[in-house]
């Protein structure tokens, strides 16, 4: 794995975590409601996280645990994206895309996180 594709991957997280602070309405409506608490509060989690591993990434002393971070992560958001594919059952069929576009995309994302790992 290049530094290269490690430090795309660190751009797409932070991209991700900025977008989850400066704009976090329509990250709250895709949190799992059966979670406890505010979902804004796991939109700003989910926003720190992104901009703690896009961080971890950048640089080769933290990038493995980073990337196996971000794996995890990444495992860990797909309750989102299976709530949106829910929710959005009923839209328009672009929007409908989307959200079942979304469900087959983790699965790159977290063998690009993998693969980050691998010195």
């Amino acid at each position: 794995m290049t530094s290269r594709s490690a430090l795309s991957l660190a751009a797409l997280l932070g991209v991700a975590g900025v977008a989850h602070l400066a704009r976090p309405r329509p990250f709250d409506s895709i949190v799992p409601r059966s979670l406890p608490g505010p979902a804004r509060a796991y939109t700003y989690v989910s926003g720190a996280c992104e901009l703690a591993l896009a961080a971890g990434l950048a640089h080769p002393r933290t990038r493995r645990g980073a990337a196996l971070a971000a794996a995890g992560f990444f495992v860990a958001v797909f309750p989102a994206n299976v709530q949106m594919a829910v929710d959005w059952r009923d839209a328009t069929p672009a929007r409908r895309a989307v959200a079942w576009g979304r469900l087959p995309l983790q699965v790159p994302l977290v063998w690009w996180a993998l693969r980050a790992a691998r010195r």
